[in-house]
């Protein structure tokens, strides 16, 4: 099994900054964690789940387009953690914000996908305030 328990939702004003993490977690997990494709989805009232940024096992990043340049995700195998360092927040921005892990045989994935993964927590709230 895989578990997943997202931290480092906040409020914060246009402009600002936040890291998410995500620590991932279970038996599955720890004995396959080289070979899990890793990404962040949200989802704003009243919108559709989007895809964020992947991160697939191979060390690939995408990012959605709105997000390049500003975002940047990143992992921590030793502590099996995910981040997603967040800078420039616009309103936006703002939405419930999810990690999503899913067994990557193929190595490579895209943001296109993440909201497709088998596994995801339970999400953060983000606020941006203009």
């Amino acid at each position: 099994q895989v578990q997943l328990r997202e931290s480092g939702g906040a409020s914060v004003q246009a402009g600002g900054s936040l890291r998410l993490s995500c620590a991932a977690s279970g038996s599955t997990y720890d004995s396959f964690k080289n070979d899990y494709c890793m990404g962040w989805f949200r989802q704003a009232p009243g919108n559709k789940r989007e895809g964020v940024a992947t991160l697939d096992r191979l060390g690939g990043t995408d990012y959605a387009d709105n997000v390049k340049g500003r975002f940047r995700i990143s992992k921590d195998t030793d502590k099996n953690n995910l981040y997603l360092q967040m800078d420039t927040l616009k309103p936006e921005d703002s939405g419930i914000y999810y990690c999503a892990a899913e067994y990557c045989s193929g190595g490579t994935t895209g943001v296109r996908f993440v909201t497709f993964f088998g596994y995801k927590g339970q999400g953060t709230q983000v606020t941006v305030s203009s």
